[in-house]
């Protein structure tokens, strides 16, 4: 009876040996991988935005990050990073490199843009990360002097000149008439003699 239990002890440290093993690989086998979800970055504000160099005025960045559903991602961390040399921009630090957390809805501001004096293009770019999941993209901007609002002065000014040519020699058309008829007696009648008046200027908003 003793040689019985003895020999059919390995038997059952066997039977319990694969129990266990099976028993430790089903958690494991049952929890399903999970996929790594995609971000994307959505510029909203910013993308060709001319930025004045006298006025140090500049379009602040806005982006939405978005899952692969196209749904906001919140609480991302989202850096705008600009360009060392040449046409660029500074953040409201003074630095050119910026690190703000994106809201409920996904948004984040590069918030205090300011170009520097140098006219050009230059590109703005753009991370976001999460969870180990991360998404790039490019802003491009340009720096310039402001030439669309010295053209408008410009056509201003001109528009003046042009008026007040016009009402001079509507002026001096008008005295060589009259001195014609004066000085020839050429008031015969039946003829009325052609005169013109000069009249008020105005001018209007440029269009």
């Amino acid at each position: 009876m003793a040689n019985k239990l003895v020999s059919s002890s390995p038997g059952r440290l066997l039977a319990t040996l694969l129990i266990s093993i099976l028993a430790a690989g089903i958690p494991s086998a049952a929890k399903p991988a999970q996929a790594a979800g995609k971000l994307n970055i959505v510029v909203i504000e910013g993308e060709g935005a001319i930025n004045n160099i006298r006025q140090r005025v500049g379009r602040e960045p806005i982006v939405q990050v978005e899952d692969e559903n196209r749904k906001p991602v919140g609480g991302a961390i989202v850096t705008f990073l600009l360009p060392d040399q040449g046409a660029s921009a500074t953040f409201a630090d003074g630095g050119r490199t910026l690190s703000v957390v994106s809201d409920e809805q996904g948004r984040a501001i590069a918030r205090g843009l300011r170009p520097n004096s140098i006219e050009g293009k230059y590109e703005i770019r753009v991370t976001a990360s999460k969870d180990g999941n991360t998404a790039s993209t490019v802003i491009s901007q340009a720096n310039a002097l402001g030439a669309g609002a010295a053209a408008a002065g410009g056509g201003l000014a001109a528009k003046w000149i042009a008026v007040i040519a016009v009402a001079a020699a509507a002026a001096v058309a008008g005295g060589v008439v009259a001195a014609r008829d004066n000085g020839n007696g050429n008031n015969r009648p039946g003829v009325t003699p052609t005169t013109i008046t000069p009249g008020t200027p105005s001018v209007g908003a440029p269009r």
